[in-house]
């Protein structure tokens, strides 16, 4: 019986683990402006680790202004990073912005 019970429990542990979709990590490298504009080329490196000033409205709104429709579920990260997800082209996305305003879709 104790043997069942450590079996399920550490099964309970893992499934979560198994649930959860990996997202991309945020790099270090942050050699572009500190904010970027829509006429800024994006960090090839983006979206970049670091504090983040933008509001989740601000990031929403360069998801937007960047082509971006039906954005939702923006949370920011614990490397500053706006993620969630969105449509562009009639294909849905997650999406990211960074703190200097580089927006990534994959």
């Amino acid at each position: 019986m104790r043997k069942l019970l450590i079996t399920t429990s550490l099964l309970a542990l893992t499934i979560p683990a198994f649930a959860q979709t990996p997202t991309p990590p945020a790099n270090r490298d942050a050699n572009t402006p500190a904010v970027t504009t829509p006429s800024t080329p994006t960090n090839p490196a983006a979206p970049v680790a670091g504090s983040n000033s933008f509001t989740e409205g601000q990031a929403k709104s360069r998801l937007e202004t960047d082509g971006y429709s039906g954005v939702s579920g923006l949370k920011k990260d614990d490397n500053g990073v706006w993620r969630g997800k969105a449509t562009k082209g009639g294909q849905a996305r997650d999406v990211s912005v960074d703190f200097q305003g580089n927006v990534v879709g994959r």
